[in-house]
């Protein structure tokens, strides 16, 4: 994904009512930019570190500016637009990049269920798999353990309708994959924030028992663009394991 016009570079005063933020821009004016981000940002919102931000040339916006990556206090990056996930993951299959899904030829966005939900991907066009694939994205950005990146920051009802209609659509017949996107440059490895949400943890405990696949890919960032990566990130191991 890349930006155009460049991303600006800024500082962060503060995140608040949600969707906005303050920010010292280059200048050392400051500013006031749209946060495109719904969850609790945890660990993703220091007031002083290094932030950036898009440029929208659309005339009716308030807001022009969007907040796109923050910088925490160890210097890791970190993709805060969550919508970014889908278009990452989108160019990520176009590019064959993501192997598990390598085989599909047809993607299609936004997909409305019989039961008038919406899932983000629909795959089909696999000659060894004649099975629909659908997919529900996620951004993950909580890291609360250093290397493990979380899913949720904040407690989700609508994520646990997105797993549970994942469950029903794999014990109709079909394939079904919840997609981590990982935008943060120290991952190693991935979770459930279990004890941020138990009941989203319970309902995709379900689901996988029932066929749900879980993937997690990571991001990389450099100057003015952030790419899906064809590294993905393994579960983290609990102790009983095997």
């Amino acid at each position: 994904m890349l930006f155009s016009p460049p991303l600006i570079q800024g500082q962060l005063i503060r995140r608040y009512k949600r969707f906005l933020a303050d920010v010292i821009g280059p200048n050392g004016e400051e500013l006031t930019i749209h946060c495109p981000n719904t969850g609790s940002m945890r660990h993703c919102m220091m007031a002083g570190r290094r932030v950036w931000y898009s440029t929208s040339n659309n005339p009716k916006r308030k807001y022009p500016h969007t907040w796109e990556i923050s910088e925490n206090e160890q210097g890791d990056l970190i993709g805060v637009n969550s919508a970014a996930a889908n278009t990452l993951l989108e160019e990520a299959l176009q590019k064959g990049l993501v192997q598990e899904l390598a085989a599909y030829k047809e993607i299609r966005r936004e997909v409305k269920l019989p039961e008038g939900k919406r899932l983000d991907f629909l795959l089909e066009g696999n000659a060894s798999d004649s099975r629909p694939c659908y997919l529900e994205v996620k951004s993950m950005t909580l890291m609360r353990e250093a290397g493990l990146a979380e899913f949720p920051d904040a407690v989700t009802q609508r994520g646990r309708e997105h797993v549970i209609a994942l469950q029903k659509l794999v014990e109709s017949g079909a394939r079904a994959i919840l997609f981590f996107c990982v935008q943060h440059s120290a991952a190693e490895r991935f979770d459930v924030a279990a004890d941020i949400d138990p009941d989203y943890a319970r309902a995709l405990a379900e689901a996988e028992q029932a066929g749900v696949e879980l993937l997690a890919y990571c991001v990389d960032f450099t100057d003015n663009e952030i790419t899906l990566t064809s590294r993905s990130l393994p579960r983290r191991q609990c102790p009983g394991d095997a």
